[in-house]
């Protein structure tokens, strides 16, 4: 068997990972079993759509919030036209429903993230009918090193440093000239 992301050829067909890339092996083993379609097992059920407690919990929570953004300016505006002791009433309201949605629209969207259940993580449930066909084993590697690269390097050599010339010196040179008038008689 390869695998279908690298092309590697697995030296079993009962690995589970590829032995280069890591990609899981056996999901790939199981389309192929079923003759390149999902197994029942991976598809999820049309008519089951039911959402996670957490993800409800939040939900509740921004939904509040939203009652919040439009139940308080009403109240408030009724409070502000209502004559006399319903002023004091509706005014009572808009701070009660303000409290409640802003302060506990978010603590409900946290205690959903924090305590409640996420949605369950779709488990694998293998299938016994599959059977992985028995081929013979296959010969061992030669070497476990990649294959030689395409473009050798073998024409590159290092320099040698004893070739590399020295650039002359300034002061070697006004040296060498006072040598040469110490040399000279005068």
């Amino acid at each position: 068997m390869f695998c279908p992301r690298c092309g590697q050829q697995q030296a079993t067909d009962s690995m589970r990972f590829c032995s280069r890339c890591g990609f899981p092996m056996e999901g790939a083993m199981q389309v192929l079993a079923h003759g390149g379609m999902l197994p029942p097992q991976y598809q999820t059920p049309a008519g089951e759509k039911t959402i996670s407690p957490r993800r409800k919990g939040v939900k509740q929570g921004a939904l509040l919030m939203l009652i919040g953004a439009i139940l308080v300016p009403v109240l408030g505006v009724m409070a502000g036209f209502a004559p006399g002791r319903l002023d004091n009433v509706f005014g009572f309201f808009a701070a009660l429903s303000a409290i409640i949605c802003f302060l506990g629209g978010p603590l409900r969207m946290l205690f959903a993230a924090i305590f409640e259940e996420g949605a369950p993580t779709p488990q694998f449930i293998g299938s016994s009918s599959y059977v992985p066909q028995m081929s013979p084993p296959q010969p061992a590697r030669v070497s476990a090193l990649p294959p030689p690269a395409a473009n050798p390097t073998a024409s590159w050599r290092r320099p040698q440093t004893a070739e590399i010339l020295q650039p002359p010196s300034v002061t070697d040179h006004t040296t060498q000239l006072l040598q040469k008038s110490e040399s000279e008689p005068e």
